[in-house]
């Protein structure tokens, strides 16, 4: 058994390669794609160029290819670019923004958020009530990732910071209309002057 191993060990190593790849991209980020490309790659190279010192070789290759996609890896960050945040764990999806994909109810629903990564969609529920198909929620609890506590954007009432903003608006609206009827005001009253002087 060990000598049959020994002597497939490049199509192992192809096909180990392949799964760890595979894996990666069902969970993106877990760096299981480094591994996978040192393998196949060194697969690659034993099946092209059978060695009679394979094991070794192999092992060699397998640590140079390893290193070299490490780097690259690294150095191009495939999953956001340099210096964006990225999703690390659930707690990061609170307060993310998204829409309802299945009508989400206090036991069950599906939403789709903006920033959700490479598999965006998640289970939901609502804290009440129902939430319509195609309106914007925002995550309230994270709930490890597996089903989100969401709430429509729409269901929330205006903050503090809003009705100030909303506040200061129609007060600036208010001056706008005082000074525009003191104007008229004022036009109004140096027209019968200019009418006298005539």
């Amino acid at each position: 058994m060990l000598a049959l191993l020994v002597e497939n060990l490049p199509l192992v190593l192809l096909v180990a390669g392949l799964v760890l790849m595979g894996l990666e991209a069902l969970s993106p980020g877990a760096h299981l794609i480094v591994i996978g490309v040192a393998l196949v790659g060194a697969g690659m190279i034993g099946v092209l160029f059978p060695s009679p010192l394979s094991p070794f070789v192999l092992a060699a290759l397998t640590l140079v290819i390893g290193l070299a996609a490490a780097y690259v890896y690294h150095e191009f960050d495939f999953y956001g670019g340099k210096g964006t945040a990225q999703t690390t764990d659930s707690s990061s999806l609170a307060g993310s923004i998204g829409y309802v994909t299945e009508t989400v109810t206090a036991r069950d629903g599906e939403v789709k958020l903006e920033q959700g990564g490479f598999a965006p969609y998640y289970s939901a529920r609502s804290t009440s009530g129902t939430i319509e198909e195609g309106e914007e929620i925002i995550v309230l609890d994270p709930g490890g990732g597996n089903v989100l506590t969401v709430e429509s954007l729409g269901a929330i009432g205006e903050d503090e910071i809003d009705r100030a903003l909303a506040e200061g608006a129609s007060d600036s609206e208010s001056r706008v209309d005082e000074q525009a009827g003191g104007q008229s005001k004022t036009d109004t009253g140096t027209e019968p002057e200019t009418e006298k002087s005539n």
